[in-house]
């Protein structure tokens, strides 16, 4: 289901509402969208559109990843508040391109 959501996300060019605008479910043949709320801008896709969209939602699924990953090692605001108190704002930005360069996000 998790590469639906993405999908999904690709064909809106934005995040929905994933409680109130669009539910997803799996009835055992694959993960499918149960609801599509008329609020959103685009009427509920084909299964032929979002397959289109494969390679986009996993670039998109991807950088979640890498942003999910980098934000853990950035660690807290107060830690790096406090890694810059320490060490210095050009250490600090230092250290967040490191982090970056360990988990790259695919060209948009």
């Amino acid at each position: 289901m998790n590469n639906l959501k993405y999908k999904i996300i690709a064909y809106l060019g934005k995040k929905p509402d994933f409680h109130y605008e669009v539910s997803m479910e799996n009835d055992g043949t694959g993960a499918k969208i149960a609801f599509w709320s008329d609020s959103l801008e685009k009427s509920k896709p084909t299964d032929d559109e979002l397959n289109a969209l494969e390679t986009e939602a996993t670039k998109l699924k991807n950088n979640a990843i890498a942003i999910a990953n980098r934000q853990k090692e950035y660690g807290s605001v107060s830690s790096q508040i406090e890694f810059i108190t320490e060490k210095g704002l050009e250490a600090w930005k230092t250290n967040v391109q490191s982090i970056k360069t360990k988990y790259p996000k695919e060209s948009e």
